[in-house]
């Protein structure tokens, strides 16, 4: 078992922005620090830790991490803790969206988008959670789209944005957008029509309840939970038109995963350009 070091997991890690999140922090801990890159694929996930260390002379290691397999989070939990004990930075940033001209049902789309980016991001912190140690770093990536102001249903919104808002009171919230998409009634319901952008307002909206849970659990002394958004980055998933390089995009994550001991900002929402804002109002986000 490792001594010292702090323990880091990226998950969707090897490409894109996850791939950003896992150099910074290989070079942000350096030899302090064990840095795991997580793919579903492992071929792939293997070359990117392979990039890294030719090119880079930076040693992450992989580990497989499929968010929407159960089985394998709670495999590369089990991993971590017979090689580290524990955990201290817990990055969940795999996601996906689906391209404008996907030929799937939106009602598909949403069900599928739903299960990964929020149901399976809720999977990793239920596994990984317990294994956190004290002063561990939780980043939610979410994005500019999850914007509250997508959400017409001004009774949806209240709820969504309550600072009494439970797990299981957002779990269900977004099981009635999956209904009401697979309906075709979700724009009449209120929801937004973009699952991606729902997704992400759960991410954020999750991210404030995980923090006031462990503020209410005196055994876990200063677990940090925040939701950031990386801006417009050039990825696969934007398509490369994004503005921001990958490293660009990583920024607010890397801020998040290295915030200081006692830091205020505690179940936030950090901007592309390290700022805490108030996703609660629906303004517009900065990139």
């Amino acid at each position: 078992m490792s001594a010292g070091k702090r323990v880091a997991l990226v998950t969707g890690g090897n490409k894109g922005i996850g791939f950003g999140i896992v150099r910074g922090l290989c070079k942000g801990l350096g030899e302090r620090g064990a840095v795991y890159l997580a793919a579903r694929n492992e071929q792939l996930g293997q070359q990117a830790v392979a990039k890294l260390k030719t090119e880079e002379d930076l040693h992450p290691e992989f580990i497989q991490l499929d968010v929407t397999d159960r089985k394998s989070i709670e495999k590369a939990r089990d991993t971590i803790v017979q090689k580290h004990g524990g955990l201290d930075i817990l990055v969940n940033n795999a996601a996906i969206a689906f391209k404008n001209d996907a030929t799937e049902s939106f009602g598909e789309q949403a069900e599928v988008t739903i299960a990964t980016n929020f149901f399976g991001l809720l999977d990793v912190c239920d596994v990984m959670f317990p294994i956190l140690r004290p002063s561990a770093r939780v980043v939610n990536v979410s994005s500019c789209m999850g914007n509250v102001t997508y959400i017409t249903n001004s009774a949806i919104k209240e709820r969504v944005i309550s600072e009494e808002l439970t797990v299981e009171e957002l779990k269900k919230i977004m099981n009635d957008f999956v209904s009401a998409a697979k309906r075709d009634t979700h724009k009449d319901v209120g929801f937004p029509t973009t699952a991606y952008g729902m997704s992400k307002i759960g991410v954020t909206a999750l991210s404030s309840i995980q923090q006031r849970e462990f503020d209410k659990d005196k055994t876990r002394p200063d677990i940090v939970v925040n939701a950031v958004h990386p801006g417009y980055v050039d990825t696969d998933m934007s398509s490369h038109k994004g503005t921001k390089t990958i490293d660009e995009g990583a920024e607010s994550s890397l801020y998040a995963a290295l915030l200081p001991d006692k830091t205020d900002i505690r179940g936030q929402y950090i901007s592309s350009n390290s700022n805490v804002e108030n996703w609660r109002n629906g303004v517009a986000m900065i990139f």
